[in-house]
C-alpha cells in the first residue's frame, strides 16, 4: 500500500484553521474545500489517460484526456460530502457515487447504511473520500465494498490520519487484493480511548455541518 503525506505548506496552513476550534462551520466548509482539491492534484497522478489527437492553431499534436471508463468518487456519507466540492473540482467529468457508512461509539465497529453506486465498477479507478482516518475500520470496509463491486485500483484522501489506523488499513489491504493508495494531508499524534485523532480536529461531520 502506497502512503502519500502532501506535505506543502498551504496544505499545512489550512489544516491549522481546521484544528482550530474557533473556526466556524462556513469557514471550516470553505477550508475543507479548498484542502481537499490540493489533497486532489496528488492523489490524481496515477489517474488512467488516454491519447487525444487535436489541433492546436498552429499544428496538429497528440494530448491525453482521461480514458473510459472514467473515475469514481465516492464520498464516505456525510462528512465525506463536505470533500466532495474539492474533489469534482478537478475531476469535473468523473462520476460520483455515495457509500453511507456509520461507528458505534461504544463499540467501534462500522456498519453500512447506505449505497448508491454503480451495479459494477469492473476496470474502474474510485477515489474515496472521507475527511479522517482514525481507527482505519471504515475504510477498510469501504475498501471491500467497491473491491466486491469490480474495482480494481482504490486511492483514498483523507484530511488526517492516525498512525494505528494507517498500520491496521495497511495490514487489511494485503488481503483486498487490489492496489490501494492513501494520500493524507497530515498523520497526526495517535488515537485516545474514545477514537478520536490527536490533535486532531474534532468530529468532521458535526464541524461541517453542525449537531444534529
Amino acid at each position: 500500500m502506497q502512503v502519500h503525506v502532501a506535505d506543502h505548506p498551504l496544505i499545512q496552513h489550512k489544516l491549522t484553521y481546521l484544528r482550530d476550534k474557533r473556526t466556524d462551520s462556513p469557514t471550516f466548509r470553505r477550508l475543507a474545500e479548498e484542502l481537499v482539491t490540493l489533497l486532489a492534484y496528488e492523489a490524481t497522478r496515477e489517474v488512467r489517460t488516454e491519447p487525444f489527437p487535436i489541433e492546436t492553431p498552429v499544428a496538429a499534436t497528440t494530448g491525453i484526456k482521461l480514458a473510459n471508463p472514467k473515475p469514481v468518487i465516492v464520498p464516505i456519507l456525510r462528512a465525506g460530502l463536505g470533500m466532495l466540492e474539492g474533489m469534482v473540482r478537478l475531476l469535473p467529468s468523473a462520476e460520483v457515487g455515495f457509500l453511507g457508512m456509520v461507528r458505534d461509539e461504544e463499540t467501534l465497529e462500522v456498519s453500512a447504511y447506505a449505497n448508491r453506486l454503480p451495479e459494477s465498477l469492473h476496470g474502474r479507478q474510485v477515489f474515496v473520500i472521507d475527511p479522517m482516518l482514525a481507527t482505519g475500520h471504515t475504510l477498510i470496509m469501504a475498501f471491500e465494498f467497491l473491491r466486491d463491486l469490480g474495482a480494481d485500483d482504490i486511492t483514498a484522501v483523507c484530511l488526517l490520519g492516525a498512525p494505528e489506523g494507517i498500520a491496521t488499513v495497511e495490514e487489511a489491504v494485503a488481503d483486498i487484493g487490489i492496489p490501494v493508495r492513501l494520500v493524507l494531508g497530515s498523520i497526526d499524534e495517535k488515537l485516545n480511548d474514545k477514537g478520536y485523532i490527536v490533535p486532531g480536529l474534532g468530529d468532521a461531520g458535526d464541524r461541517l455541518y453542525g449537531v444534529v
